[in-house]
């Protein structure tokens, strides 16, 4: 049987990724559909039993349909503050982290001895960044099982920047300066270790730069200032919205997120059906705010010159 050269490659792809789709559809697609479900499931009936879960609808029963989703965001007294809260630090670290990406790969891509080893080092957190070690890193030494009074900690604390700020009085101007300054330099490792993936896109960026522009630039007297807005700036826009989008993903789904804490906490309770309407509203708000930034972004950035 002879099957022409572009089918057969056709072919082999699909053998490649047979198993992935497989693995998708079992073990993330079905179990999303079923999460989905369990949304509009009354949450004291919805637990396990032989063969899989006792589910009964919402208006089996006579309620509303939205039952859980009212009691995430009326009655549980937790889930609203902690997602203002992520919502917050995330608006104030995602800028943080694409700016501080930027400059650090602008750096990095210049020519200068040991460069090799600096890119290395800022990629490092991406390879090495575990649970008990950014635990350490972020000052967290008592949940890795070691004294948190040992003076071994103190190489690690991260909230010396408050203590001066409270010190010279700054602190106590105003409670929302508080919070932001609070969000930033508390978690000021946590913004450099969040960032190798960004560096390495937008030194990728960079380097796509064609030497056309820079010899271009040069003849024409532009100093490094004007290059930085008229050349890199338009040429790395677009992985400025990759960065972004995936910046923002990375910090509402850690594991150490407020509200992901929370949503697993019911989870473990066996609050099934509420966990995953806290879930999925939770998606609804996340895809929402990345809808509308990139909106943003598409309309007011710069894109790559022709």
């Amino acid at each position: 049987m002879k099957i022409p050269y572009e089918r057969r490659k056709a072919l082999y792809g699909y053998g490649f990724i047979a198993i992935w789709m497989v693995g998708t559809l079992l073990f993330f697609l079905i179990p999303l559909v079923q999460s989905l479900c369990y949304c509009f499931m009354d949450n004291t009936q919805l637990k396990p039993e032989v063969g899989g879960m006792h589910k009964v609808w919402l208006w089996e029963i006579g309620e509303s349909a939205l039952a859980n989703f009212k009691y995430a965001f009326a009655a549980d007294p937790n889930f609203k503050p902690r997602l203002l809260e992520v919502l917050r630090d995330t608006a104030i670290n995602t800028p943080m982290i694409l700016i501080f990406s930027l400059f650090i790969a602008v750096v990095l891509n210049q020519e200068f001895k040991g460069r090799g080893l600096a890119r290395a080092i800022f990629f490092l957190p991406v390879i090495i960044a575990t649970g008990p070690v950014y635990n350490i890193i972020n000052g967290d030494i008592s949940s890795t099982g070691a004294d948190s009074g040992a003076q071994f900690s103190t190489l690690f604390e991260t909230d010396m920047v408050d203590q001066l700020l409270e010190f010279l009085g700054v602190m106590n101007i105003s409670s929302n300066l508080t919070d932001v300054i609070n969000t930033v330099t508390t978690n000021i490792f946590g913004l450099v270790w969040s960032s190798g993936i960004q560096i390495l896109i937008f030194l990728a960026a960079l380097q796509n730069i064609p030497v056309s522009a820079k010899e271009a630039a040069s003849m024409e007297g532009a100093t490094a200032w004007e290059y930085f807005w008229k050349i890199t700036l338009p040429y790395v826009s677009p992985m400025i919205l990759a960065n972004f989008i995936y910046t923002v993903i990375d910090s509402f789904t850690k594991p150490d997120n407020a509200v992901m804490g929370i949503v697993l906490s019911r989870q473990i309770d066996w609050d099934y059906a509420r966990a995953a309407a806290m879930a999925w509203s939770y998606f609804a708000i996340v895809m929402a705010v990345v809808g509308v930034i990139v909106v943003i972004i598409n309309k007011y950035l710069f894109y790559e010159v022709e």
